[in-house]
């Protein structure tokens, strides 16, 4: 009989990212599989600041430090 196999994380966490100078960016995907163990959800962060370097480097202007990060509510469905 063949065991069964443990479950692994898929897909993606969404996150709102908040910064110093007081923008914010919404539903930043984070792979499932960067999440999880005793870290929680800090290995996000370094993720999200690792997008926010390439993505600085290639537009010519970086962005501000991260205040806080906060995973996306899932959003309530509208009644018909």
């Amino acid at each position: 009989m063949a065991k069964k196999q443990q479950a692994r994380p898929n897909g993606f966490v969404l996150f709102d990212v908040f910064y110093e100078d007081g923008t914010q960016t919404s539903n930043r995907k984070v792979p499932a599989a960067e999440l999880g163990g005793l870290d929680g959800d800090m290995p996000a962060r370094t993720f999200v600041e690792a997008q926010d370097r390439e993505i600085g480097a290639v537009s010519g202007r970086p962005r501000g430090r991260i205040k806080s990060m906060s995973r996306t509510r899932k959003a309530k469905a509208r009644p018909i």
